[in-house]
């Protein structure tokens, strides 16, 4: 897959002020933000600020400093918003086109308070 950046995806858009958001966190490389269409009760994206197209490219390219970051905040949100301890929560990245991916940003979706079903269907054979 190729890791060729959109500058004017939504996220880049957000993360230059161009566009509002709700911010739950937001630290020197991370911000994290309530999506505007819940899928859970608790919905939030964690997006690093650096320009990142997938879960690979920003594993293989992004700075140890981001990487700690990326993570060490997403798991201070999970404390914040009392998921870390509760009945669970799922985190989901897509990747692509067959992985659903929307918005060519790397970002995760932090998503509780409700059972979430299945991840994945069973293929039928």
């Amino acid at each position: 897959m190729a890791h060729i950046y959109d500058p004017t995806n939504i996220f880049a858009r957000i993360l230059r002020g161009e566009i509002p958001n709700k911010t739950v966190l937001e630290t020197a490389n991370t911000l994290a933000f309530h999506d505007i269409h819940p899928q859970a009760p608790v919905h939030v994206l964690v997006i690093p600020k650096g320009p990142y197209v997938t879960f690979d490219h920003f594993a293989a390219k992004a700075t140890v400093e981001e990487l700690v970051d990326f993570h060490r905040t997403a798991a201070a949100i999970c404390a914040m918003l009392g998921i870390a301890s509760g009945d669970g929560y799922r985190v989901i990245s897509n990747a692509g086109v067959n992985g659903m991916q929307e918005v060519p940003h790397y970002h995760v979706h932090i998503l509780a308070g409700r059972p979430l079903g299945r991840l994945v269907e069973r293929a039928v054979t």
